[in-house]
């Protein structure tokens, strides 16, 4: 047996681009007067971009500082900061492992999908190469929720008309694990320090599709 589809996350599963949103960030909330690290950034991954400011400015004392339109010009802001950077992107930014994971889900027949609140997803797959491996996207604009709520996996699966039972999601957030694990979805997690994962792996390097097949097939 084998799953009807699996889902992904971007960042940090197929590509990595956190420093580059952790860049944009720091100059931002530097603008605002509100100094974070990386160590505050991880506290980011998995979530929107709007959250992500409430977060930031919660960190700095101002959360209360700025209007909502006043907040949307700031991660606007942040946003052109960033989609600037994906200049830099290449086909050789793909994580390890990721590109012929996909090739062997095509030959296997198995659906694949992306989960991402990035709004710039669709970009980053095509700057990546890889547009073509994925039979659908998840409309970040559309979703009112943010991870570690499920909606954007269960957009997925809707998508790809597949039962939630019958998908594998790949994250490497703790907020994404949490969200997969509520869909209904089989888990895998990349990193040592997630928790609640049914598979956990180090790095994508381990993603193959043997291992995910054997995964599958535990307690079938």
């Amino acid at each position: 047996m084998k799953p009807l589809a699996i889902v992904f996350d971007l960042d940090g599963v197929i590509t990595d681009t956190a420093h580059l949103h952790f860049l944009a960030w720091r100059k931002v909330a530097g603008e605002l007067g509100i100094v974070i690290d990386e160590v505050f950034n991880d506290s980011l991954k998995g979530i929107s971009r709007g959250e992500s400011l409430l977060r930031i400015l919660r960190h700095g004392g101002k959360e209360g500082a700025f209007t909502r339109a006043e907040r949307e010009q700031i991660a606007a802001r942040k946003n052109a900061l960033y989609v600037d950077s994906l200049r830099t992107l290449t086909p050789q930014a793909v994580l390890p492992g990721i590109r012929e994971l996909l090739s062997a889900l095509r030959s296997e027949q198995i659906k694949t999908g992306l989960a991402s609140v990035s709004l710039n997803a669709p970009a980053i797959l095509q700057a990546l190469q890889l547009t073509p491996y994925f039979d659908f996207c998840a409309d970040a604009a559309r979703i009112q929720r943010s991870k570690p709520d499920p909606e954007i996996f269960l957009a997925a699966c809707n998508g790809l008309h597949v039962s939630p039972q019958a998908c594998i999601g790949i994250e490497d957030a703790q907020a994404g694990i949490d969200a997969i694990n509520a869909s209904g979805m089989r888990s895998v997690g990349i990193g040592s320090t997630l928790t609640g994962a049914d598979l956990l792996l180090p790095t994508t390097e381990f993603l193959t599709w043997p291992r995910l097949s054997a995964f599958w097939q535990l307690d079938k």
